[in-house]
């Protein structure tokens, strides 16, 4: 028979973290944000914002959906726009907001990407890096205090994983709350301070990257490889364990 695609959840999102949800395909990681966002309802249980239930109304399906972004995998299943910024300004109108503040909120999600320069371009036409961003100014444009971000370097070459770290350091620095999920973890060790590792539709590990990662039997039953500086630390006896290649490189020029 059928079975749920996420078994007995329960995870608490707080304000400012930022969260790499961790798991290979089919371990329920898309279907946990889409019910987070409200595009689906689950059967059983509760989603709760700000202390309050949601319930299944219109009006509250859209407070959720309006503080709660989700970027989708692959920006051509969300772009929709003849031009970069019809895109952009799609959100906030469907939210009934005044033509004023949408304008603006457009505007600032444009600068926040970088992409004040493709304005009246056509994001069909767009590299892979320029149209994730194009689907992160969408949701940035509502203005959500959390945003999901499903497998976002998917597709993109180094240079443009790169920008797109850097980029979520910004948004995370400015005080949004991100939750990324990935099967990566090399990116899940360098971007969160706390990893959710999902398998088989249930939650197996939640807690500090560093504390998770060192479970490597709970790493092989969710058929995940430790971080590679995870690894290599270990192997050199560092005294800590560098987030990135260049804190590595500091850390190991003694040697």
């Amino acid at each position: 028979g059928a079975r749920d695609a996420l078994q007995n959840i329960s995870v608490t999102l707080r304000q400012g973290e930022k969260i790499a949800l961790l798991g290979n395909n089919g371990a329920g990681k898309s279907t946990l944000f889409l019910c987070c966002n409200g595009v689906l309802t689950p059967r059983a249980g509760r989603i709760v914002l700000d202390g309050t239930v949601v319930g299944s109304g219109k009006k509250e399906r859209t407070r959720l959906r309006r503080s709660v972004g989700i970027v989708f995998q692959d920006p051509d299943n969300q772009i929709i726009a003849a031009t970069v910024e019809s895109e952009v300004s799609f959100g906030p109108m469907n939210l009934r907001q005044k033509a004023h503040e949408v304008a603006a909120a457009t505007d600032r999600a444009l600068a926040a990407m970088n992409l004040e320069a493709f304005r009246t371009r056509p994001p069909h036409y767009l590299s892979g890096g320029e149209k994730k961003r194009v689907s992160i100014a969408d949701i940035l444009a509502m203005e959500p205090r959390l945003i999901l971000l499903d497998e976002p370097t998917a597709g993109l070459d180094n240079a443009h994983t790169e920008r797109l770290e850097q980029t979520l350091e910004q948004l995370h620095g400015q005080g949004m709350t991100l939750v990324v999920s990935t099967h990566d973890t090399d990116l899940a060790w360098r971007f969160a301070n706390r990893v959710i590792v999902m398998s088989g539709g249930a939650i197996i590990a939640d807690g500090d990257a560093q504390a998770v990662f060192a479970d490597a039997d709970m790493l092989k039953r969710a058929g995940l490889k430790p971080p590679q500086l995870f690894d290599v630390a270990q192997a050199l006896r560092l005294s800590r364990i560098p987030k990135t290649m260049e804190e590595f490189k500091c850390m190991t020029k003694q040697f």
